[in-house]
């Protein structure tokens, strides 16, 4: 059971190195219909008329949920063997699943460099 202090630790590194990742690659893609901003533990990806993505921590619950305009929700636990966010009904990570959709939706590959979360601790 993750202590609530590490949950913190992980996730605010999760989102601080999505939002890191997120803005850099908009930056090279350079379309005036998509915007990332962060606050309150919030994320929010807007990509045009496809659709926003809404990331957020969810501290009662040690997790990380996600809205995808693909996928839908999920809802991420992190787990220490994959030192990585993990959806538990698909075992895939929140790593795999945005770098495939955002590939897909870009038409480039994708990797926003979310997993070894213990690794990226500020």
């Amino acid at each position: 059971d993750l202590p609530i202090p590490q949950y913190h630790q992980y996730a605010d590194a999760t989102m601080d190195k999505m939002l890191e990742s997120l803005e850099t690659l908009l930056d090279e893609v350079a379309d005036s219909d998509y915007e990332v901003e962060y606050g309150s533990g919030v994320l929010t990806l807007k990509l045009g008329n496809k659709g926003t993505y809404v990331i957020n921590k969810q501290p009662p619950n040690k997790q990380i949920w996600l809205s995808s305009p693909f996928s839908g929700p999920k809802r991420y636990d992190y787990v220490p063997e994959q030192d990585g966010w993990v959806y538990s009904r698909d075992g895939r990570s929140l790593n795999d699943l945005l770098n495939q959709e955002l590939s897909d939706v870009l038409g480039r590959k994708v990797d926003l460099g979310l997993a070894d979360v213990s690794t990226q601790l500020s």
